[in-house]
């Protein structure tokens, strides 16, 4: 989301001028980045509830961080994040409807540069919520919380959300209070180079939804799912989520994408560092002036940045492409994501086999998996087998990918798919793992889980 004083007040002119938008992210090769984001659960070390705006909680976590490489990021009066400049130019930390803390990392060029940015991280945040007396675990849902117990953060847009969502699916709440995330932005040469990228990553998010499956809990206890996060999913607003068929067609581009986020219902407009609500109605009746509540209100390209962000496909189309079908997890499993995402679209060899790979079967069987994954992960059936199978050839292609970048990235980046491939070979994901120590060592007692997975 820009920030009001990053956004562009250009008047939109034509649908072409939006698709140029898009177009002006490609990139040659030797730019190309990887930026982490991921976001962690709070908890309190007396009780393991979540931890307050305040007072001594998410506010005064923010004010201890701050320092001259972090600016200050405020709504109305309330601080909701930081903006990182000077040396950390490019990464932000935000909080999302729940509390949950998130990291936006810099655009890196390296997985080993991307590691070092999220040990730091997690140690400076760790260190400091100590002192508050909380910590934070990454899990893909909350494994305790309540809804109707969820404080809500003081951003205002939230609450234009959580109106509207109520009207579009039954998980769109839980979705923002109750689930964590961890996706790597990855960027694209040129239109052809996004659609061959866009394709192989949609088509293969249900596998990295079972590989990163973290959420087997709900409300203290298991619920038979392995990533109830991936299942919110599935009922949370259709007209913004999922696998769009068009985004599989030969023909897909920026125009065309243009033209489907221009139907795609908005949420608010910003105006003076203020939320105008206009959920529900399309971006194309905004830039006609045909909304009540947005008279007096051109449209401008800052206005479709901030809606290209209120899509929520499993893959997002920016002017990069945003990975969005993971849980969060450990440390160890964030990078992976990048690793196993950059090994497969950063080296020409390797996407040219993904593509080949994912070409082998009807769109249809990819998008067949998105409701099955979140109950069996690694077990659901595939092409006479399971998903392992097709993790083991994915991931040798993204292994391949990786040590083609060696000269590149200053190193071998491929070990970092190291805890991947411990899955692909029948080791337990992180959900079987929390649900065995639920029902072996941890007696039933959820609670365990926050400290076990605490950074």
């Amino acid at each position: 989301m820009s920030n009001p004083s990053d956004a562009d007040e250009t008047p939109i002119a034509s649908v072409q001028q939006l698709a140029d938008h898009l177009a002006a992210g490609g990139k040659p090769k030797a730019q190309w980045r990887i930026g982490t984001e991921h976001e962690k659960f709070g908890f309190r070390h007396v009780d393991f509830a979540s931890p307050p705006y305040e007072p001594g909680g998410i506010r005064a976590l923010l004010q201890g961080m701050a320092s001259p490489e972090w600016e200050d990021i405020v709504d109305v009066d309330a601080l909701i994040g930081l903006k990182g400049v000077g040396p950390r130019a490019g990464a932000s930390i935000s909080l999302e409807p729940g509390g949950q803390f998130e990291l936006s990392g810099a655009p890196l060029r390296t997985l080993h540069e991307t590691k070092a940015e999220l040990d730091e991280h997690c140690a400076t945040a760790s260190a400091l919520a100590a002192k508050l007396g909380f910590g934070f675990a990454p899990i893909g849902y909350h494994p305790t919380l309540l809804r109707e117990n969820a404080e809500w953060m003081p951003k205002s847009r939230y609450a234009i959300m959580r109106r509207y969502m109520q009207q579009t699916g039954t998980m769109g709440l839980d979705m923002m209070l109750r689930t964590c995330t961890v996706q790597v932005n990855l960027d694209y040469a040129d239109e052809a180079d996004m659609r061959r990228k866009l394709r192989v990553s949609l088509a293969l998010q249900p596998l990295a939804t079972a590989l990163f499956a973290s959420s087997p809990f709900k409300e203290g206890r298991l619920n038979g799912l392995l990533s109830n996060r991936a299942h919110v999913w599935t009922d949370v607003d259709a007209d913004r989520t999922g696998m769009p068929a068009m985004m599989f067609a030969e023909d897909f581009g920026f125009e065309r994408f243009t033209e489907w986020l221009l139907d795609m219902p908005m949420y608010f407009i910003q105006r003076d560092g203020r939320y105008i609500d206009v959920a529900g109605r399309s971006f194309r009746d905004f830039m006609a002036g045909r909304l009540d509540a947005a008279q007096g209100h051109v449209a401008t390209v800052g206005d479709f940045a901030d809606h290209v962000t209120t899509a929520f496909t499993d893959v997002r189309l920016k002017r990069f492409l945003e990975m969005r079908g993971a849980d969060a997890g450990s440390p160890a499993m964030m990078v992976a994501l990048s690793a196993f995402w950059v090994g497969l679209l950063y080296d020409d060899a390797a996407l040219a086999a993904a593509d080949a790979l994912v070409r082998r079967y009807p769109v249809e069987a990819f998008t067949a998996l998105r409701p099955l994954v979140p109950y069996t992960a690694m077990g659901t059936p595939w092409a006479g087998g399971t998903l392992r199978d097709l993790a083991r050839e994915v991931l040798a292609i993204a292994r391949q990918g990786l040590q083609a970048r060696r000269n590149w990235a200053g190193g071998d980046e491929s070990d970092y798919l190291d805890p991947l491939n411990i899955i692909a070979e029948g080791g337990p994901t992180e959900a079987e793992m929390w649900r065995e120590k639920y029902q072996t060592e941890w007696n039933g007692e959820i609670t365990k889980i926050f400290t076990a997975a605490a950074i």
